[in-house]
């Protein structure tokens, strides 16, 4: 054996002593790197969370606006509805009645009130007669013999109304029946 030979295991204990800080900073800059990366993606992911959140409290905030009115628009249908079953009580002698004349031209001007309300906030009468039933808007009450074919809506009995797009209230209706 020679000198070199038995200085050999010393100088490699040397390159390893040397070589490992290198490998431990090494090993560290790869930890903190990977650290790095999960950190940039919960703060992503945090970011998206906050984003959705917006979104919706927006979306909760625009339908709370647009459908404020519901439950007052429910309770104002059946003056409605009663201005109207009012008006189509008044025969038509009486219409022509001058003493009457006044009275059923203040109760039209009020319907017609009534309606101009309606449409500025959104609600409008829901189409029934001569349709197809659709159970998302018309409520069948009866099955009526027709001519008509089978489902189709002869007969309304109470009008139906949609606040923007939902529905307030479906239209009571009778529909032909088959056969």
């Amino acid at each position: 054996m020679t000198d070199t030979d038995q200085n050999a295991p010393a100088d490699l204990r040397e390159e390893t002593a040397d070589a490992a800080p290198e490998v431990a900073e090494q090993d560290r800059t790869v930890e903190l790197e990977n650290q790095l990366a999960e950190a940039k993606q919960n703060v992503l992911y945090a970011q998206a969370e906050v984003q959705n959140v917006r979104r919706r409290a927006e979306k909760e905030a625009q339908d709370a606006r647009a459908y404020a009115a519901t439950a007052f628009a429910r309770d104002i249908l059946s003056v409605a509805d009663n201005l109207a079953r009012g008006l189509s009580a008044i025969p038509a002698e009486l219409r022509d009645d001058e003493k009457m004349k006044g009275l059923v031209t203040g109760l039209e001007a009020t319907g017609r009130e009534l309606d101009s309300v309606f449409q500025r906030h959104g609600l409008t009468k829901i189409a029934a007669m001569g349709e197809m039933l659709d159970p998302n808007k018309h409520q069948a009450m009866l099955e009526m013999p027709s001519d008509q074919p089978p489902g189709t809506i002869v007969q309304e009995m109470q009008t139906g109304y949609m606040i923007k797009d939902r529905l307030l209230r479906p239209a009571l209706v009778a529909v032909a029946k088959a056969g």
